[in-house]
């Protein structure tokens, strides 16, 4: 038996639970919540740990590059999006480009997976969603990204505007370059609109892609319903997930298509040519 001055041993504490990944229906809920009110805050809780330098400098884009990689549920938002797609808006637009004399200007059955699964989705969430998160960043990155949309999508083009970005990024955190709190305040109170406006923008950039008709401007956003209801799904992952996130399922959305039209071009050609 212990003496009885002898001090009791305390049982060690339980380790706190650790917080489990956000399952898809809150993160179903929590976009409709976004959507109705969008605000830049709180991320869902997946992204790791800052990874800090020498001196405790943060090293540039951990959280909005790395956070996106273990969530979220890709696979599902992707059933989302194309079903939407396929069965609501997609057939929709389709209507409306038939009846208003609309052609698209791009020859779908010639466009690159590099064209369609790196370039577009890089650029257009470099171009359009970066900045929800990183406003003063993607002012100085604008000028180059819009010099990108009139270049042709290769290698090349793509190597010289991602060292273009580098450089830029790299003097920006080299100099610490921010708005003052004032500025970033009121840019928080007007989030709601920054971002559903850069959604119409995303969609409405979309019309390039057609020859439009004779029918009037009324009906030309139903052209591009499919693409702001995508743009509203990945403004919602950006700012939550991060970047990389949002280009992750722009670029497997993309890749959808593109693999259906690999298979009936290879496996059922009369398909295409009906």
């Amino acid at each position: 038996m212990p003496e009885s001055g002898a001090p009791r041993e305390r049982p060690l504490p339980d380790a706190p639970a650790a917080a489990g990944p956000p399952g898809f229906f809150r993160e179903f809920t929590d976009f409709l919540a976004f959507v109705r009110r969008p605000r830049l805050g709180p991320r869902l809780p997946r992204a790791p740990a800052s990874v800090r330098g020498p001196g405790g400098w943060r090293f540039l884009g951990t959280q909005e590059w790395l956070g996106g990689l273990k969530g979220p549920h890709f696979f599902q938002w992707l059933l989302v999006l194309w079903g939407i797609n396929l069965l609501v808006l997609g057939p929709l637009a389709a209507s409306v480009a038939f009846a208003s004399g609309a052609e698209r200007r791009l020859d779908v059955l010639h466009i690159s997976w590099f064209h369609a699964v790196v370039w577009a989705p890089v650029l257009e969430e470099m171009l359009f969603r970066f900045g929800l998160r990183r406003p003063a960043a993607a002012l100085w990155l604008l000028p180059i990204l819009i010099a990108a949309m009139f270049m042709r999508p290769g290698l090349a083009a793509g190597a010289s505007i991602a060292f273009a970005c580098a450089a830029v990024a790299g003097v920006l955190a080299w100099r610490r370059q921010r708005w003052p709190w004032s500025v970033l305040r009121r840019y928080r109170s007007l989030f709601p609109w920054t971002f559903h406006l850069v959604t119409l923008a995303f969609a409405f950039l979309h019309l390039a892609n057609f020859r439009l008709g004779e029918s009037g401007w009324l009906i030309l956003p139903l052209l591009v319903l499919p693409q702001w209801a995508s743009g509203l799904v990945l403004g919602w992952m950006r700012v939550r997930f991060g970047i990389l996130a949002s280009i992750a399922l722009h670029a497997m959305f993309n890749a959808g298509p593109m693999a259906l039209l690999w298979v009936l071009q290879h496996y059922a050609p009369a398909w295409l040519d009906g």
